[in-house]
């Protein structure tokens, strides 16, 4: 009897389940027919005469005898040599997490377990230059680049990208550090452990989420960075979204559009992995952030 007093009426739980399923259509329709499209050529996907070409695929099956084509994708992995591009995004990538993280997880500490006064100040200070627009600390990174030559290149962007996320990084490991009771350190001491070795083998396992979902946080700022990428690199340097931009700003040249649906798909893909890998260590971290012990 509880049971069923505590069930929801049909009329609520037909509601809920439609409301998630017209959400789950709207959010995933757009990454399923970007995947479907890419498949396609640029006259079937972007047909002006019958929008039903997109899913019949009339002139990609007159131009290579069957409804689905790969010539995007080897348009832009082959001929355009979009794997350089994920390269370089892959190696900003792991720079900048490896490089935030590092200072985040050591400030973040630091910063928990200081008594003094200017840990606010510090933390507010680091908050007014996340507040800024990113193009402001560019703008003042392009005059030193270019007189000691080291503009269009790797380094100088992962400098910028990490000036620029680790307000946030410190912030948000500063929370979870936070969330750990202060006693776990005081008790590594009295079993003879230094301050660094109560940080390392008692404190970061504890917290270990968090620095995940801090990292991933990390990763997609740079990974999905274009102002900063598309001002500081060169064309051979670029990454993957201002050369998927590069692709569509050259739409007069029939297929470039394409290579572009098919860029922006392989870029998506990792993005996936990604999160259905570390799932469970985001909830986690997430959760661990959102309530101080």
């Amino acid at each position: 009897m509880a049971g069923a007093a505590q069930r929801r009426p049909l009329g609520l739980r037909v509601t809920i389940y439609a409301f998630a399923l017209a959400w789950l259509v709207a959010a995933a329709f757009p990454f399923i027919w970007t995947a479907w499209g890419s498949f396609k050529v640029e006259l079937d996907f972007f047909s002006i005469a019958d929008w039903t070409y997109a899913l019949t695929g009339e002139r990609t099956t007159a131009e290579y005898g069957r409804p689905f084509t790969g010539a995007g994708y080897h348009g832009s992995w082959v001929q355009q040599e979009f794997w350089r591009n994920v390269i370089n995004t892959f190696i900003i990538c792991f720079c900048v997490v490896l490089t935030s993280l590092t200072i985040g997880t050591l400030g973040g500490y630091a910063l928990s377990r200081s008594g003094y006064r200017y840990t606010f100040w510090l933390l507010i200070a680091a908050l007014i230059f996340r507040a800024m627009p990113p193009l402001t600390l560019v703008a003042g990174y392009m005059l030193p680049f270019f007189e000691w030559n080291v503009w269009g290149i790797l380094p100088t962007t992962i400098i910028v990208l990490v000036a620029i996320n680790q307000p946030f990084t410190l912030w948000m490991l500063h929370s979870f550090f936070q969330s750990i009771p202060k006693e776990l350190d005081e008790s590594a001491k009295v079993d003879g452990c230094t301050q660094f070795q109560a940080f390392r083998f008692v404190i970061i396992p504890v917290m270990w989420p968090g620095v995940i979902t801090t990292g991933l946080f990390s990763f997609l700022l740079a990974y999905n960075d274009f102002a900063v990428t598309s001002m500081l690199l060169s064309e051979n340097n670029r990454t993957m979204v201002p050369e998927i931009a590069a692709y569509l700003g050259t739409t007069y040249t029939e297929g470039n559009v394409m290579f572009a649906v098919a860029a922006a798909v392989s870029a998506i893909i990792p993005l996936f992995i990604l999160v259905l890998f570390f799932q469970r260590q985001i909830v986690s971290g997430l959760t661990a952030g959102a309530v101080k012990g």
